[in-house]
């Protein structure tokens, strides 16, 4: 069977990702004489299309699905997208927008039947490029957080919760985004290093035995909201005022001076304005000392009727605006800049305002109580460790979590009021007891208190992480019962076998939001961890370190580097640069890893396959006799090789797997085996008469290395190894299964390993890099054949006389000499191995003259250059106020030089013997 000259992905990846999936090679269903393996995709956001960090985590969980299959597991990979409430309805509006309507305009069902259309048009495009990617899912089990089934889940986990107590409304501050006008939750709303100001105001005394008191705030606009002013109980500079009244500026407004222990003395001037509904230390105060809630701002971030003369205006414009009036009126004493740091809404990077609001929240410590536990006990092993010591300090500090959202995409909070016995707000206690508020499934026809029938439906929707917190049991068809579930080709449920899953593989910067939330939801319904495992890999960047967006320009997008390079190439390039946990550091260049790799594959499949056609028999006995002391060797590394990948994947070390095999199939297989029986399998070849008996055992080898490489390296690469598999296949045959992705996982053959041929390969090796990198310093001319002399005793030189074939088959020999007495030639270079010296004749070979001469010129820059170094270490002041990384860093320079100056000083005094 031919094989093209050059490797083309645009013709393989397609053809053969068409072939799994007609196939059903994805596919999974329950099967008790199997170990499942099982793992859930972190579900893409359906606004979502493939970028960088999701080629690194799906390629990650494409290997050990393709991996564990191999190893005889019934590996299942669930895929799907999440509904992304507030990303999905961002997107929806700017394209209403285009047309002049927002989303008001329609009204909620006309505007939700838009993001449906939407979702049918555009929400399946990163599955398609998941595809392209290699991804090998059960695609027949995709499922969307919100399809019908998953929202009933969805709608009995909240009325679950509720029933329990676990759901609870309540007035507090929230993190509020005024542009996507919707709370947000901590993780939603991370914190960012802002150059602000910090403003000093005079708040003036009711009393005039002083004029005033100065506070410092970085958001002047809110005093408008101000209720008191606090102090520290301990700060002496306050205590006699402790009690008394000061007038808020531009409201005219009496409040008192408050003393708490929260004050920190050393911020500003020691005293603080309090704003409880716009301020969340501020928030706890206020209830502290019973003071008075104003809100101040409307939903979008403007001034709402309490901020009196500054309302409708903008609160960055308030901001100036109540600046400018506090100067003119003499209440503004100084501004001084400020970095602090300010929290921005996730989605779209908006400035968040602390809201006072009535939102529905979940009470997460005793849920997290036992998720705390399966952790502490080892029942879920975070990868690598040290992420375990971080889930817990957050879950040992976690706060209630916010759930309601005020957009219209996702799912409506189950939850009904009723007008006619519906108490006051302000009122709310107990949400078991909570008057006139209704939780069901479906809408209730009429109040269950009161009988009363008007009856409405809240208007807010559940936050998206509420709904994908249960994905890894959902999908496998909880809460329908069991017999509802069964698989028709099973005695066992889905959930039941499948549930835990695995293994978690995720991204550092979803811990809180999801791995954490999944753990809890899993223990609480499930009564059993979501997975085992969880492996966080590192956030993609570019090589300054920034983190790739399109915001800053420096995104590389996968399908280009696909259409250019091939998915393997992808796969490959970024799994070999992705150390355990480390964040990974991406050029367009790094790709050409990849793709050189490939083109090695390839080309050494095509040389092999041209020599290797008289093969008749894949089944040829490996003995002692028969083969060759590199055979013995090159099957040794295999099996070697096979055990160290292994190892590898199920630790989860994927560079050192991509590594383990690179080096051996380009370097061990290709560089040195195939070099060394060349004239064994080639025609033309100056062949040695004992050259039949070994050729069809070194051709069995060199097929039973290939295809145990292609098995090995198919997790990695899958499309290129399943087309040279199948041309295996067709052309050595004796293997029956229909594709690479259902053979076997290789396994170690232990009666293969010899570590003595490895230790003597080992010899032969470092001789031969020795001679070629005297040749490539001495400055020999690439076509200049040399000649070697071996001086040694006489079990090594009798080794090295019977594989002299490895020396002459990859360097250019004219000539050998073995003895135990020989003397060293004139004017030759040497090296030695153990206790092997080899000495290379380079008289006729180079001009000695000009060769001395040029290394002396670089003994002469390496001791110039030592001699500074010398200088800078006797430096006194140099010792004493360098950085000691810069000292050692000169130190190492020094011991480098030193080495290189010795090997040159050799080649020196072999020139002129």
């Amino acid at each position: 069977m031919d094989i093209s000259p050059r490797y083309n992905p645009k013709e393989v990846e397609d053809k053969w990702y068409k072939f799994w999936e007609e196939k059903g090679f994805f596919h999974a269903e329950p099967n008790q004489e199997k170990n499942p393996f099982c793992i859930v995709i972190p579900p893409p956001n359906v606004t979502g299309i493939l970028h960088m960090g999701h080629a690194l985590n799906n390629t990650i969980q494409d290997i050990l699905i393709r991996f564990k299959k191999m190893q005889g597991f019934n590996a299942l990979w669930i895929p799907g997208t999440d509904h992304a409430g507030i990303a999905t309805q961002n997107v929806v509006e700017k394209n209403l927008a285009k047309e002049g309507v927002s989303r008001q305009d329609l009204g909620r069902e006309k505007f939700l039947e838009k993001v449906w259309q939407w979702r049918e048009n555009y929400g399946s495009t990163i599955i398609q490029q998941l595809k392209k990617l290699g991804a090998s899912c059960d695609w027949q089990r995709t499922c969307f957080t919100m399809d019908d089934e998953y929202s009933e889940a969805v709608l009995k986990v909240f009325v679950s919760l509720y029933e329990k107590g676990l759901i609870y409304r309540s007035n507090y501050i929230i993190n509020w985004c005024p542009r996507c006008q919707t709370a947000l939750s901590d993780e939603e709303a991370p914190y960012k290093e802002i150059e602000g100001k910090l403003y000093y105001i005079k708040y003036p005394l009711k009393e005039k035995n002083r004029n005033y008191v100065t506070v410092a705030t970085t958001r002047p606009e809110t005093m408008l909201g101000d209720t008191a002013v606090a102090v520290n109980p301990k700060d002496k500079r306050y205590k006699k005022l402790i009690g008394k009244k000061v007038i808020l500026p531009l409201m005219e407004r009496e409040m008192s001076i408050i003393a708490d222990n929260m004050v920190d003395m050393d911020f500003g001037t020691g005293a603080v304005k309090v704003t409880p509904a716009h301020d969340p230390n501020d928030y706890s105060l206020g209830k502290r000392h019973k003071l008075e809630f104003i809100n101040i701002m409307n939903p979008d971030g403007t001034m709402n009727e309490n901020a009196g003369k500054f309302r409708n205006l903008d609160r960055f414009d308030c901001r100036h605006k109540v600046v400018d009036e506090l100067r003119e009126l003499g209440f503004l004493e100084k501004i001084e800049s400020y970095t602090h740091a300010v929290g921005h809404c996730y989605r779209c990077n908006t400035i968040i305002e602390p809201y006072l609001s009535l939102q529905w929240f979940v009470k997460m410590k005793p849920l997290a109580k036992p998720a705390i536990q399966v952790v502490k006990k080892g029942k879920i092993k975070f990868f690598p460790p040290r992420w375990t010591k971080i889930y817990l300090s957050w879950m040992e500090n976690i706060q209630d979590w916010c759930i309601s959202r005020q957009i219209w995409w996702g799912h409506r909070l189950p939850v009904y009021y009723c007008r006619e016995c519906q108490v006051n707000e302000s009122q709310i206690r107990n949400p078991k007891f909570e008057k006139g508020i209704i939780v069901s499934k479906v809408k209730p026809d009429k109040c269950p208190k009161c009988g009363g029938k008007d009856i409405y439906q809240d208007e807010d929707v559940l936050d998206t992480w509420f709904s994908s917190w249960l994905w890894p049991f959902v999908t496998l068809g909880w809460p329908k019962l069991k017999s509802e579930i069964r698989s028709p080709k099973s005695e066992i449920t889905d959930l039941d076998y499948f549930y835990p899953t695995s293994v978690l593989v995720t991204a550092q910067e979803i811990i809180f939001f999801w791995v954490a939330r999944m753990i809890m939801a899993g223990l609480e319904f499930m009564k059993d961890i979501p997975f085992r495992h969880v492996y966080i890999h590192g956030t993609v960047r570019d090589l300054t370190g920034k983190k790739m967006s399109k915001s800053l320009g420096n995104i590389i997008d996968p399908l280009e580097i696909i259409k250019d390079f091939g998915a393997d190439a992808l796969r490959f390039s970024i799994i070999s640069i992705t150390a355990v946990g480390q964040d990974v550091f991406l050029s367009g260049e790094k790709f050409k890893l990849g793709r050189n790799f490939c083109n090695k594959i390839w080309n050494a499949t095509r040389f092999i396959f041209a020599n290797v056609s008289e093969l008749t028999s894949c089944n040829v006995q490996l003995t002692e006799n028969n083969l060759s002391f590199v055979d013995r060797w090159i099957l040794s590394r295999l099996q070697k090789t096979i055990q160290e990948v292994t190892s590898a994947l199920e630790k989860y070390n994927f560079n050192e797997a991509a590594s383990l095999i690179y080096q051996f199939f380009w370097h061990e297989f290709c560089d040195w085996y195939i070099e060394i029986v060349k004239p064994i399998i080639v025609t033309g070849y100056q062949q040695p008469a004992t050259i039949d008996r070994q050729k069809e055992t070194t051709q069995f080898i060199l097929i039973k290395v290939l295809e145990t490489s292609l098995r090995l390296l198919h997790p990695l690469v899958p499309f290129i190894t399943e087309e040279l598999w199948q041309k295996v296949k067709e052309k050595y045959s004796n293997f029956k299964e229909e594709s690479i992705t259902m053979t076997s996982w290789p396994l170690c053959e232990k009666e293969l390993i010899n570590k003595q041929a490895e230790k003597e390969m080992e010899i032969i090796q470092e001789i031969i890099k020795g001679v070629r990198n005297i040749f490539t310093e001495m400055g020999v001319p690439l076509d200049k054949k040399m000649s070697l002399i071996f001086k040694s005793n006489e079990k090594n030189i009798s080794f090295l006389k019977e594989n002299s074939n490895c020396f002459e088959n990859i360097l250019r020999i004219e000539s050998l000499d073995f003895g135990t007495e020989i003397e060293k030639p004139p004017f030759s270079s040497s090296l030695v191995v153990g206790n092997i010296e080899v000495y290379i004749p380079l008289e006729g070979i180079i001009d000695f003259e000009k060769e001395k001469q040029r290394i002396k010129e670089k003994l002469k820059n390496i001791n110039t250059i030592l001699e500074g170094i010398r200088i800078k270490l006797n430096d006194k002041n140099f010792l004493s106020q360098a950085p000691k990384e810069v000292i050692e860093k000169e130190i190492s320079k020094r011991e480098e030089l030193i080495k290189e100056k010795q090997k040159w000083e050799k080649y020196l005094v072999e020139l002129q013997e």
